[in-house]
């Protein structure tokens, strides 16, 4: 690894802290078990990484071969917009991630699981000061008015349900959320990073590598409790069923398709560098390594449900589930699944449609918000996110609202005062009825100004 390591200013590192302390108080845990867990790792660094040996050549686009840009003011306009709202979206994702991780990172099954989370939510602190690092070591004055300062204290101050992507707008119910979002959610972010690996943008190119080396362990924090999970269930020792995970897997497989933007763009960051892949490609990929990723869980699976015979044996009872013949007292439902990728959609091309996990299609529009929340957690199907899905889906089936504003009309925690992240000054809105509201009370955190 040829990476160049720096710190943020006192300034921002100190905010960064601030946030950390308040939104993740678990975080001194991690250099506590690190020797345990990670005893072949090196010791973890909150700072920014850039790897020294990334192209100074653009690689995609309109421009290929011309020199990459090393200010934004280097960039056309437009490119160097579309990369500003880029890098500021990937902040929001890091930090969010966080957020939802601690609220049931206490509710593990296993120390080692919590470890592995623990240290996913530490190098997801790095990529969100990495983040920061690009908006503050360079003048993005030609793109926006917005300081570095404000841009920053924007970032910190999002709370779940505030964040730029719906995925990470979301509560975890249990720690089998902390476990499905490793192995869905963080799998969208590795196809972003490998993406913009090849940005136009020479100091964001060279923050994905170091990224992608550490977005691989949180993939495996995801997969590995999952095969164990599936073993464990299999043979009758698991407090979880494999419906558990099925349902889980249908509250984040949605969310993680739509991060890759409406299926019929893209072309843009391509033509200018930014991505190598528009948004349909992208996803294709990853649906497919998905159904990857679940025919390898499902394989184990059945292995360990005939554990008592030949290896052999067991992988083909798998090609028959797989082909949809029962075997072995097996039938394909007790599979995990993929939903379609329709299914349970609110952006992009099939927003709104009524769409079931298997691709069969309802006219009626009760029939399918019984059959969608028939196929999410419990607990997910109680909240506030769930409640106004099913009210919008009722209104554009029935034509009293236009898709393009059910699509824009989804809550979002909204802010209303008070720059620290701790402040409690949120409430649930839509966004078109977000108003003027008086200033909420500060906790203390002192602003970025210099």
């Amino acid at each position: 690894m040829n990476d160049e390591r720096t710190t943020l200013p006192k300034t921002y590192h100190d905010a960064i802290q601030h946030w950390q302390r308040h939104n993740f108080p678990d975080y001194p845990r991690l250099g506590e078990k690190w020797d345990q867990y990670f005893p072949k790792d090196e010791p973890f660094c909150l700072c920014a990484k850039l790897e020294r040996d990334t192209s100074d050549r653009i690689e995609v686009g309109d421009r290929k071969g011309a020199p990459k840009a090393v200010e934004p003011k280097d960039l056309p306009p437009e490119a160097a917009h579309h990369l500003l709202q880029q890098i500021r979206a990937q902040a929001s994702t890091e930090f969010g991630s966080i957020q939802q991780h601690q609220g049931t990172l206490a509710r593990a099954h296993d120390p080692r699981d919590q470890a592995w989370a623990l240290r996913v939510m530490a190098e997801e602190l790095r990529h969100g000061y990495q983040m920061v690092h690009l908006l503050t070591s360079a003048d993005w004055s030609p793109v926006t008015d917005q300081k570095p300062q404000d841009m920053v204290e924007e970032i910190l101050s999002m709370r779940t349900g505030s964040h730029v992507l719906a995925a990470f707008n979301l509560e975890f119910d249990s720690f089998v959320d902390n476990i499905v979002f490793a192995a869905f959610i963080d799998r969208v972010g590795k196809y972003q990073l490998t993406m913009q690996k090849i940005s136009a943008y020479r100091p964001y190119a060279a923050s994905m590598p170091p990224m992608l080396r550490e977005e691989a362990f949180h993939l495996a924090a995801g997969v590995l409790p999952m095969r164990r999970w599936v073993e464990q269930i299999a043979a009758g020792q698991s407090t979880i069923g494999m419906d558990t995970l099925q349902k889980a897997i249908a509250k984040w497989y949605a969310r993680g398709l739509e991060m890759f933007g409406d299926e019929r763009g893209g072309q843009t960051n391509v033509k200018f560098g930014l991505k190598d892949l528009a948004n349909l490609e992208a996803q294709d990929l990853y649906i497919e390594e998905c159904q990857r990723m679940l025919d390898d869980v499902n394989e184990r699976y059945v292995r360990a449900r005939l554990a008592d015979r030949p290896r052999e044996e067991a992988e083909a009872a798998f090609v028959k589930l797989s082909a949809g013949e029962s075997v072995a007292g097996m039938s394909p439902d007790d599979l995990l699944r993929l939903p379609d990728r329709r299914f349970f959609r609110r952006r992009g091309e099939p927003a709104f449609q009524l769409v079931g996990t298997r691709g069969e299609t309802f006219t009626d529009v009760e029939r399918y918000v019984a059959h969608v929340l028939a196929n999410l957690p419990e607990a997910y199907r109680a909240s506030i996110d769930v409640t106004h899905w099913a009210d919008m889906q009722r209104k554009v089936a029935k034509g009293e609202t236009p898709l393009k504003a059910a699509i824009n009309a989804m809550p979002r925690l909204a802010r209303v005062g008070g720059a620290c992240p701790c402040a409690n000054s949120v409430r649930w809105v839509i966004d078109a009825d977000v108003g003027v509201h008086p200033p909420a009370a500060d906790e203390g955190l002192a602003r970025l100004d210099p």
